[in-house]
């Protein structure tokens, strides 16, 4: 009984409104750091349109970058478990990583 109890006062409640549930859909990330924060970017390219457009941006201290990435690497591992290998695609076509060419296809036309 005493564990269900702590267990409940340890437990945080985390409020998410439903314009913040929507999201926004990014399809670049781009990382900066000081010697006291990082601050990522997230930036949405489309197609015909020669800039970016940064959507969000999250600054962290280090430890709370460092507490993410292995957050992320816990669930990409996870995903991976249950549906595959992430393609990662490298900048000429292969899967040895780096930064794919930003290449939306042909044009369109009316």
């Amino acid at each position: 009984m005493d564990d269900q109890n702590s267990n409940k006062r340890n437990q945080m409640k985390i409020e998410l409104n439903p314009e913040v549930a929507q999201g926004i859909y990014s399809n670049l990330a781009i990382i900066s750091h000081s010697p006291s924060e990082f601050v990522i970017d997230f930036a949405r390219i489309m197609p015909g349109i020669p800039k970016a457009s940064v959507k969000s941006r999250i600054v962290l201290t280090p430890e709370h970058a460092k507490r993410l990435l292995q957050a992320l690497s816990d669930n990409v591992a996870r995903f991976e478990e249950m549906y595959g290998k992430i393609k990662n695609i490298g900048p000429h076509g292969n899967d040895q990583g780096g930064f794919p060419p930003i290449n939306f296809g042909p044009a369109g036309q009316a």
